[in-house]
């Protein structure tokens, strides 16, 4: 399957590389309706680094999954070996934030440790471990959308 996986990521890279040559800006590809140009943005490199990820031997059990709670939404949970990961996703189009992987704010952090810890508690096999990571999307213009993993972003 990770063919698969490499095939599609490659296949993402390389048009995000062809709107990169033709100048042009991300989240001006596609209009559906009813999106706001930073939810097509956010889409798009969630959508990449999902792939990333896949291509990289994470097996993703699931995205974007809202816990019964109000503590919020967990971007990606995976497996990575016998590791149970929680992956948010950051995505920006310029430098003025700073990197993506790191604007992950200590506010967030505990929000996503609550509705980990909540996903845990109804798991019927509990994991060995888990951790937290962050995959970081950013904007080049030559190259598109680039992605950055870093693996234990921080701890509970």
């Amino acid at each position: 399957m990770n063919w698969f996986a490499r095939l599609i990521y490659g296949a993402l890279v390389w048009r995000e590389r062809q709107h990169a040559k033709a100048g042009r800006k991300p989240g001006k590809q596609h209009k559906p309706k009813g999106k706001n140009e930073h939810l097509r943005i956010g889409s798009r490199g969630e959508t990449l680094a999902y792939w990333h990820l896949r291509q990289a031997g994470y097996v993703i059990v699931a995205r974007n999954r809202r816990p019964h709670s109000k503590w919020g939404e967990l971007d990606m949970i995976g497996w990575d070996g016998s590791t149970l990961a929680f992956i948010e996703v950051k995505t920006r189009t310029g430098n003025a934030a700073g990197p993506p992987e790191t604007v992950v704010s200590r506010r967030q952090q505990q929000r996503i440790v609550r509705s980990a810890k909540g996903y845990i508690k109804q798991m019927k096999r509990k994991p060995a471990s888990f951790r937290f990571d962050v995959a970081g999307v950013r904007w080049d213009p030559v190259a598109g959308y680039k992605v950055h993993v870093v693996k234990d972003a921080y701890q509970v």
